[in-house]
């Protein structure tokens, strides 16, 4: 099995999360480091993006459609509840991550100061706003590491490089995330460039 990734994607940040969650062996290649992978991934991915997944014969693209399959694919442990309810609700928060908040990380990453202001402060006060979801639960929503939460430990690793604090207002969202960023398969998920983003935002 490989990824096509890129070192500093929110996208493939999603699917290097849950490889490393489920302990799968992958080969992740970095198209930007690597002529040849950038060529094959043309080949590969109609859309020429990463991630993309190739697993035997099977080859997928957008990070949701590669997580649901690895999730089905290696089922242990599972990121989705069984209830079909509690499924359902979790699918509808993770839906209003991508649509609501995803946006305007992309927005943020490589924008000027002046033009990041407003997806910033809307990013944070939408953040914010949701604060009481993450003081019931060990995760989102669950006692378990799901999916939802695959999706937002990138998003939230990069606020300090955003330039976003949530501050007091989001104290249970920032135990949240430091519960999520201190497990081993988040640490294992990062890239170096990754890495690089909070230490130069911190500096």
């Amino acid at each position: 099995m490989a990824l096509y990734s890129s070192a500093a994607s929110i996208q493939c940040h999603r699917v290097r999360f849950v490889l490393a969650e489920k302990g799968i062996n992958v080969e992740i290649v970095d198209v930007g480091s690597d002529a040849s992978a950038a060529a094959d991934l043309a080949e590969l991915n109609p859309y020429n993006e990463t991630p993309t997944l190739v697993d035997r014969d099977l080859v997928l693209y957008d990070a949701g459609v590669i997580n649901d399959y690895l999730d089905e694919r290696y089922p242990h442990p599972p990121l989705m509840p069984v209830d079909p309810v509690s499924r359902a609700q979790l699918r509808l928060v993770h839906h209003r991550v991508l649509r609501d908040w995803y946006p305007l990380a992309h927005e943020l990453e490589g924008a000027t100061a002046r033009k990041g202001e407003k997806p910033r402060k809307q990013l944070k006060e939408a953040i914010i706003a949701a604060n009481e979801l993450f003081k019931h639960s060990e995760f989102l929503l669950s006692e378990e590491l799901t999916l939802v939460d695959c999706t937002l430990a990138p998003l939230f690793w990069r606020l300090p490089a955003y330039g976003i604090n949530l501050g007091k207002p989001g104290s249970s969202v920032q135990a949240y995330i430091q519960r999520l960023i201190s497990r081993s398969s988040f640490k294992a998920s990062l890239t170096s460039e990754e890495r690089e983003l909070i230490l130069n935002a911190t500096r």
